[in-house]
């Protein structure tokens, strides 16, 4: 069961109708649909709202960090709610996609994505920046 939606974006009104922010506007429809407002959090360095759902509690995540950064907030928020890494769907823009198509990747190539994973792992995002 996915336990935690991540979108990920940019932050700034420079950025606000860009492609990068595709992940957050996933999870503003998200919300939106569950009837939750995601706040921000401080503590896990973004827009969180905890949505309860028949399966369980459910958390949606949109990182106040720029792209390359949002493993600290993925890896904050996760490991505060024991959240497996398999518990968690990432979305994002992706070049390589016509609008409106998806896919999951069997490989991470992103360079925000592999320091998302290694800042997850290892809690290390100093480590991570330079994936």
């Amino acid at each position: 069961m996915i336990r935690l939606f991540v979108g990920l974006g940019n932050p700034g009104a420079e950025y606000a109708a860009t492609r990068h922010n595709a992940g957050f506007w996933w999870i503003d429809a998200l919300a939106s649909k569950w009837g939750a407002s995601p706040a921000l959090e401080r503590s896990y360095h973004g827009h969180v709202a905890r949505v309860n759902r028949a399966e369980g509690p459910v958390w949606l995540l949109q990182p106040t960090t720029y792209m390359n950064r949002s493993g600290q907030a993925v890896a904050a928020l996760a490991r505060f709610y024991k959240i497996a890494p398999g518990e968690i769907l990432v979305v994002h823009d992706e070049l390589d996609l016509q609008p409106g198509q998806s896919k999951l990747p069997a490989k991470v190539r992103e360079t925000a994505m592999k320091q998302m994973v290694r800042t997850f792992f290892d809690g290390s995002a100093a480590n991570a920046a330079t994936a």
